[in-house]
């Protein structure tokens, strides 16, 4: 009996600490009004490590177009990342999307890159949403993931993600996601200057 009360007692803490920390997910982004950042999906797992994921290998696909060298090439019709180095090696990386309305196309550039990037909603997304904090510090629960590579239009990015089940789909809106060890990679290769071609 002292057992059971004790592991009620632990799922009772548990249930409201949790809750504690969890935002409700947010799908009124409407505007770009200065940086556009992708919608707050909060890990409920604060405080636990987020697992190391391993893409599917089926997502794993040979580039199915050629580009430039040291260009990075976004097909938004396939979810892939394609960027070529200056020596002509390819690298494909499954993606995310912006959702129906939210997508852009055109030719850009990598203009910065932040390691473990904080994540700032817009005045818009906390005014249709009163409950998102001002500043998500970098951890889990940070929807841009460890790392982001930011574009010269200033309302785009390439980042991780705190939602890897979101890969692969029309998900965000407008920037383009990537599973944690695939971005980490790609930061480590692409510099500022970097050209971007996102494709539909």
């Amino acid at each position: 009996m002292r057992l059971l009360v004790l592991l009620a007692a632990a799922l009772l803490v548990t249930v409201f600490q949790a809750q504690a920390q969890v935002y409700v997910p947010y799908d009124g982004n409407d505007e770009f009004d200065g940086y556009s950042y992708d919608d707050p999906y909060l890990s409920p797992d604060y405080y636990e490590p987020a697992p190391r994921y391993q893409a599917p290998l089926q997502e794993r696909r040979q580039p199915s177009l050629r580009s430039a060298r040291g260009t990075i090439v976004i097909a938004t019709r396939e979810h892939m990342l394609i960027y070529t180095t200056q020596w002509g090696e390819q690298f494909a990386y499954p993606i995310a999307v912006g959702r129906e309305g939210k997508q852009w196309y055109g030719t850009t550039r990598v203009v910065s890159k932040r390691l473990h990037p904080e994540w700032r909603p817009t005045a818009s997304m906390r005014q249709k949403n009163p409950r998102l904090p001002a500043v998500v510090k970098p951890g889990p629960a940070n929807p841009l993931g460890t790392r982001a590579i930011y574009l010269a239009d200033g309302l785009l990015r390439i980042h991780g993600t705190n939602d890897p089940s979101s890969i692969g789909t029309n998900a965000s809106s407008g920037c383009f996601r990537m599973y944690r060890e695939d971005v980490e990679e790609l930061y480590e290769m692409v510099q500022p200057g970097t050209r971007v071609i996102v494709r539909r």
